[in-house]
């Protein structure tokens, strides 16, 4: 039987939400091996001026050992 388990992040990035995850998935891909899902379940995002300056996504990730 495969036990998946299931690990928070949160990605940041000053381009764009897609980015911030992906920069999650990678930061995760350094200690764990066998992703095989995310879950994006907060966007949030810094402003300053009026203006987005950095891009927040919260994601839970499924993997295997």
């Amino acid at each position: 039987m495969v036990q998946v388990k299931v690990a928070e992040f949160v990605g940041e990035s000053k381009k764009s939400w897609q980015h911030a995850i992906e920069n999650a998935v990678t930061e995760a891909s350094k200690t764990m091996d066998n992703i095989s899902g995310v879950e994006v379940y907060n966007w949030t995002a810094d402003c300053q001026d009026n203006k987005i300056i950095e891009y927040k996504a919260n994601i839970k990730i499924a993997y295997t050992e």
